[in-house]
């Protein structure tokens, strides 16, 4: 993740008033190359980068990238939270039920919401989360 491909992490730290440090610029990182990573993938990734660093801390660190908005929690049912870049843009999941592989699902901005509420019980409803669930391709295959 680089200013080169238009994604920054330095910049993004910078821009929610949070301190560059190597843990979280490693966090980030680690979060763009592996789209959709749970935590444990995640701090196993940052340890290779940069070495020894607590799952603690990049609980800590995804928890605050989480709350500044810079990276997203999606947690399907039943499984981990898994971490990705892509933010404030309207986009859903598939989950394949039988290994956990989660992709994203593209839509337009423009697209109406795929869920609406028929109450909202006055609510000023700004997102709705859908994860459709299915069987991926790679499940789908026999083993012989």
């Amino acid at each position: 993740m680089s200013a080169k491909n238009g994604l920054d992490p330095a910049q993004a730290l910078r821009d929610n008033d949070l301190q560059v440090t190597a843990q979280r610029m490693a966090v980030l990182r680690a979060v763009f190359e592996r789209q959709h990573g749970t935590a444990h993938d995640l701090a196993e990734d940052v340890r290779r980068e940069i070495g020894a660093i607590s799952r603690q801390s990049v609980h800590d660190t995804l928890t605050l990238l989480t709350e500044r908005d810079i990276v997203r929690r999606v947690q399907p049912a039943g499984s981990a939270a898994r971490y990705e870049i892509r933010v404030r843009d309207d986009h859903q999941h598939l989950a394949c039920r039988l290994c956990d592989m989660l992709v994203d699902v593209h839509r337009t901005i423009d697209d109406p919401p795929s869920v609406v509420p028929v109450d909202d019980g006055d609510f000023i409803v700004d997102e709705a989360e859908v994860i459709f669930w299915g069987i991926c391709p790679a499940c789908q295959t026999p083993t012989a």
